[in-house]
């Protein structure tokens, strides 16, 4: 695991928070020049620090105001059916976080649609692709917080 230090975490949470701002403002905030900052930019990235960067959409703004956590229990617990079942979760473009679980549940999907007719579209199709055991929706009331930034301070 790479060592980060505390110029590492700065200028991660300056990207996580902004990732459209440039490497001479990054430096300028931590208190570094611009080619030492690009530096340690370079390494996180070669390192996979930084897997990725992406731009953020309002869901709102795209007709996606409601949030489902789908969970569901598997109909069987082999390779080839979790194989299958991984591939037709993943294949939903209204599936954005997909999890395998410890416990009483054995995955969690979270989903966003438009409206209950459009999660109702979504549920119809995926139970149709795929063997089920049990499948339960939640429908997020409010969005208490939501955030892509990594805590840093275990780092």
């Amino acid at each position: 695991m790479p060592q980060l230090d505390k110029l590492d975490k700065s200028i991660l949470n300056l990207l996580q928070n902004d990732a459209s701002i440039t490497t001479a403002e990054i430096a300028e905030k931590v208190g570094l020049t611009t080619t030492p900052c690009w530096r340690r930019i370079q390494r996180l990235q070669e390192q996979n620090v930084i897997h990725k960067t992406v731009t953020l959409l309002n869901p709102d703004k795209l007709n996606l105001k409601l949030t489902v956590f789908v969970h569901v229990k598997a109909a069987r617990h082999d390779s080839t059916w979790l194989k299958k079942f991984a591939d037709h979760a993943s294949s939903f473009e209204e599936v954005v976080e997909f999890y395998r679980l410890s416990g009483e549940l054995d995955y969690m999907l979270k989903v966003l649609v438009s409206d209950m007719q459009g999660y109702d579209h979504f549920y119809k199709r995926f139970i149709a692709g795929i063997e089920l055991r049990d499948v339960t929706s939640s429908f997020a009331m409010e969005k208490i917080k939501n955030s892509t930034a990594m805590p840093l301070s275990n780092a």
